[in-house]
């Protein structure tokens, strides 16, 4: 019998896959913040690269859940949430918070 470790184990609804394993770029893929360029970073694979890797391990209605998802979320690609985060600093102004 193994013995228990006193300190408590934290579990995770969905914990992060080892990313030597090929299910990591999945939970990268469905996880909102982690970008496309830090999966290409960690992996070498690229957008597209990724899309297909989705289309062939997910089911076609998952898939196109988590197209529409990526699709209209600007934090997927770090270049659009950077000009998403600037629009809304400009609209929200100092004299607007006091």
């Amino acid at each position: 019998m193994k013995k228990r470790s006193l300190i408590p184990e934290t579990r995770v609804k969905n914990p992060e896959p080892k990313k030597k394993d090929g299910n990591w770029i999945i939970w990268a893929a469905w996880a909102d913040r982690i970008t496309f360029e830090e999966i290409q970073k960690k992996t070498g694979k690229n957008e597209s690269e990724v899309i297909k890797i989705m289309r062939r391990n997910l089911k076609p209605s998952s898939f196109r859940l988590w197209r529409k998802r990526v699709h209209n979320t600007s934090i997927k690609h770090r270049k659009k949430f950077k000009f998403l985060r600037k629009k809304m600093r400009e609209k929200i102004k100092i004299s607007d918070i006091y």
